[in-house]
């Protein structure tokens, strides 16, 4: 499968909420250097499902893609709804904008490898677990 091509399939996968959608775009082995998802593609589809959870109605947009050789980068805004569990943290109603970069390489037609930049701190303000800086600042993410 072509680099953009899974892009899509993994932006169909966030949007249809459907993590066995996971087995199209990637690899068994699948090394994730992030801190929250372990290694392998049972682990991604399970951070999936309880990514879902805590965000149900969540709509993913991309910003940008870019591919050279074998690796993949894009840039992309979730936006949902906090209804359920997220990380550990209840349901708290609250709407929650994201922002991400991720960096893939591509290696058998698969996503084998994965880094990412999150704006964690920021979900974390907007459902209300970490304070937001400056007292009266309003998020704008």
């Amino acid at each position: 499968m072509q680099s953009q091509a899974l892009v899509e399939m993994y932006i169909e996968m966030l949007n249809s909420h459907n993590a066995d959608l996971v087995d199209r775009f990637i690899a068994k082995d699948y090394v994730n250097h992030n801190v929250v998802v372990a290694d392998g593609r049972e682990a991604n589809r399970d951070f999936w499902r309880m990514f879902f959870v805590g965000l149900p109605d969540v709509a993913v947009t991309v910003e940008d893609v870019v591919v050279s050789g074998d690796r993949v980068v894009g840039r992309f805004v979730y936006r949902g709804t906090h209804c359920g569990e997220l990380m550990g943290i209840p349901a708290t109603g609250a709407r929650v904008e994201m922002r991400s970069i991720d960096i893939w390489r591509v290696e058998g037609g698969l996503f084998a490898e994965h880094w990412d930049e999150l704006n964690l701190m920021q979900v974390f303000q907007q459902v209300g677990v970490l304070p937001l800086l400056g007292g009266d600042q309003v998020v704008r993410p």
